[in-house]
């Protein structure tokens, strides 16, 4: 057993601890308190010879490990390869024309890129991803990391002939798998206007067969989404009809991009919904009443040209929200750190703590590793940041308010 003590420990779920301390057996939690004496829970003499080892970690803040809960690890490559654009179509128009350069999933730079983007996750806190993939070339590369991950086998077609079929074999590509404790696999649809309506109803069908899997799709991410689903019209309309992918036969549903998944059956407790930019009160209050969580991007939303999230609406509706870098397409890094930088920027009025509830636990839980991640409680993995702070914060001051304003990876350590 090793005890780790901390000028601040921060359990997520309980209010920040000064002079706290964590006690952890092998890779478990086992208590966590302050002041005292945690040695009272060392193991009687003669146990097996087990130690009972205390480490000072100083002036710092022992944390859980962060949750990314949307990346894109295989566009890692695409870093500083797409221009910031005004307008979210535009944006898309780049990436599509950059990947066609990359049309194998085991090109070289690709294979780089996750590597690379898993090295820099954890490097900056972060301890389980929803990693969005559309070849699951990701898998493999994640499994055999210090990651958690739920790698979402992301579904594109909106023209398909049999979507039941489509589905199905998606599912059996993920069902020869191998999971590990740490690293999953689900499906998840990439958006309203790109995948056919009955894809949609036979995601959530194949997801429905094991209720624990989480479910992923973008959802109201720009206006021209907005546009295309209430009128069928406009810029993503001309971009399926230049592809040769558009179907005659689709007819606008009219109302909101939310309000068409939620009258398609697909919104539900394990739907990560993300971005969420256009959404309006009623449809934050419909993902309040489906048990959804809604993922926030703000970096990549503003880089896209998709627009600034409204994060303390996000809030004040009662949604669960999580915290995504996006790609390295459309964010500067993978560090969910910087990302509630950002957060504070835009939501001042939101507590710090909620904030960092988002980055952690609420992730975990949308991520289905609720039982391993996300707060600092008994039994949990003991996947923990260590996070150096001024030697004025250690003695007292709003730690929480800290975490939020923008830590460097210099400043984590993993114990």
């Amino acid at each position: 057993m090793i005890c780790y003590r901390a000028a601040w420990v921060l359990p997520i779920s309980a209010p920040p601890v000064r002079d706290g301390w964590v006690v952890v057996d092998r890779d478990r939690i086992v208590a966590r308190g302050a002041g005292g004496s945690p040695e009272r829970l060392a193991p009687p003499a003669g146990d097996g010879g087990q130690e009972f080892l205390v480490r000072d970690l100083g002036d710092v803040v022992l944390m859980p490990g962060l949750v990314n809960a949307h990346t894109h690890l295989e566009l890692s490559y695409l870093r500083d390869a797409i221009a910031p654009a005004s307008n979210f179509v535009g944006w898309i128009r780049q990436t599509m024309a950059e990947r066609r350069r990359h049309a194998d999933a085991r090109d070289p730079a690709i294979v780089q890129g996750i590597q690379d983007g898993i090295t820099e996750a954890v490097r900056s806190g972060t301890a389980l991803v929803g990693d969005i993939s559309n070849t699951l070339v990701t898998f493999e590369f994640l499994s055999a990391s210090a990651l958690a991950a739920i790698v979402f086998h992301e579904l594109i077609g909106f023209r398909v002939t049999d979507p039941v079929a489509f589905v199905d074999q998606a599912a059996e590509r993920i069902a020869a798998l191998v999971p590990t404790d740490r690293v999953r696999a689900s499906l998840a649809a990439h958006a309203p206007y790109s995948v056919a309506p009955l894809v949609f109803r036979a995601i959530r069908h194949a997801v429905d067969r094991n209720p624990l899997s989480p479910y992923s799709v973008h959802l109201a991410e720009s206006k021209e989404e907005v546009e295309f689903i209430a009128r069928a019209d406009g810029p993503w309309r001309a971009l399926l009809e230049e592809m040769d992918v558009w179907e005659p036969s689709w007819i606008a549903p009219g109302g909101s991009p939310a309000q068409f998944l939620d009258d398609s059956g697909f919104l539900g407790p394990g739907a990560l919904v993300v971005h969420g930019v256009q959404m309006s009160a009623a449809d934050l209050a419909r993902l309040v009443r489906r048990g959804a969580t809604l993922v926030t991007c703000p970096r990549s939303n503003e880089y896209t040209g998709a627009g600034v999230p409204p994060l303390e609406q996000f809030y004040a509706a009662g949604v669960r929200v999580a915290v995504g870098t996006d790609s390295l397409a459309s964010a500067p890094d993978l560090s969910v750190f910087s990302e509630l930088a950002a957060m504070r920027a835009l939501a001042p009025s939101i507590a710090a703590a909620t904030l960092l509830d988002s980055a952690t636990r609420q992730g975990a839980n949308a991520l289905g590793f609720e039982e391993d991640y996300g707060a600092i409680e008994p039994g949990k993995r003991a996947r923990l940041l260590s996070v150096a702070i001024p030697a004025g914060l250690a003695t007292g001051g709003d730690v929480e308010e800290y975490l939020v304003s923008g830590i460097r990876p210099d400043q984590v350590a993993w114990i």
